[in-house]
């Protein structure tokens, strides 16, 4: 793909299945963050060692923070996105802020999501989530 307004295009796509993600998470409905991942997705979470492989994997993922406290702020900062043909990866800093009051419990790490376009459509085929060390 040409720079210009096709790949600015695929940019914005990217960001707003990003955007969504992150609204969906924060509503508790992982069942809306779940049409984002391809039925072949493989990644890493930062919540444990083992690879994960396959959308109820992933799942088990989201609910591990959804389990874990009464309340649940995620957020992304600073994403980028570069597009290779039918192929984009989205590279960002998350943030979880886990627990009401204060002091309340912040994790910090990296992500990237890699996403496949099939059949006009873009889902993520790898996610990899690191926490700061």
């Amino acid at each position: 793909m040409r720079k210009g307004d096709g790949m600015a295009s695929v940019t914005q796509t990217i960001l707003g299945i990003e955007k969504e993600m992150v609204r969906d998470f924060n509503g508790g409905r992982i069942d809306d963050v779940m049409q984002h991942f391809d039925p072949e997705v493989v990644g890493f979470s930062s919540t444990h060692h083992a690879r994960v492989t396959g959308p109820q994997a992933m799942r088990k993922t989201f609910q591990y923070y959804l389990h874990a406290t009464n309340r649940i702020h995620y957020k992304i900062d600073r994403p980028q996105v570069n597009v290779f043909g039918d192929t984009a990866v989205a590279t960002f800093y998350w943030s979880v802020e886990l627990g009401t009051g204060r002091p309340s419990h912040l994790i910090k790490g990296r992500g990237s999501h890699v996403f496949r376009q099939k059949d006009g459509r873009w889902q993520i085929v790898h996610e990899h989530f690191s926490r700061v060390h």
